[in-house]
């Protein structure tokens, strides 16, 4: 699709232009965010093919209620706040509330370090991303949640429907299992390394 070139001055013009229901202005609108917001819908959800519906869904709910932003200057907080609202709610129609908090056994949940934020910083920023997308829908909804995109327990427990508590919990317990998965990430890497040498 070919759009006629204009000049967007700053994002205030580009909004404005966007509620005036200029095409060429939305398609501009919509490639500043597709790739960084893609990218958060990939840490909320299991698979690939997810993250682009629920990406797609949030932007058909951002076009919809532009008129509604009224400070354009605040669109990039917006356009978040709107892309992971759909992803949780996406869950929440998707998922049974027991499934969405899986019971894990104390057993996985055993750890023999306290070295959880070391190994958290040392990993690299993709690895670490796909071990958690690999975690239970509750837990990688949290940690994603609170530690990568700064909520609170009360605006976490507003979101979700729980208490503080249990998304304090679930987030302790969350954090648990994460290094876990870490730690058996490693001795796979360590193994690998070594077989190659």
């Amino acid at each position: 699709m070919f759009f006629k070139k204009r000049k967007y001055d700053n994002l205030t013009d580009l909004v404005a232009s966007c509620q005036q229901q200029d095409r060429a202005a939305q398609h501009i609108f919509y490639e500043r965010y597709k790739r960084k917001m893609l990218g958060i819908c990939q840490r909320y959800t299991r698979t690939v093919s997810e993250a682009e519906d629920i990406f797609q869904e949030a932007f058909i709910k951002i076009f919809k209620h532009i008129d509604e932003l009224r400070e354009p200057e605040l669109a990039d907080q917006w356009v978040k706040k709107t892309i992971i609202r759909t992803a949780l709610t996406y869950y929440s129609l998707t998922t049974k509330k027991e499934q969405v908090y899986t019971v894990i056994t104390e057993e996985e949940l055993n750890l023999e370090t306290t070295d959880g934020p070391d190994i958290i910083s040392r990993m690299d920023l993709e690895v670490l991303l796909t071990i958690i997308r690999e975690l239970p829908d509750g837990y990688r909804t949290i940690i994603n949640l609170y530690l990568i995109d700064g909520y609170t327990h009360a605006e976490i427990s507003q979101m979700l429907s729980i208490t503080e508590s249990t998304s304090k919990s679930q987030l302790s317990r969350g954090k648990d299992l994460l290094i876990k998965r870490i730690q058996q990430h490693g001795g796979v890497e360590y193994e690998r390394s070594r077989k190659r040498s």
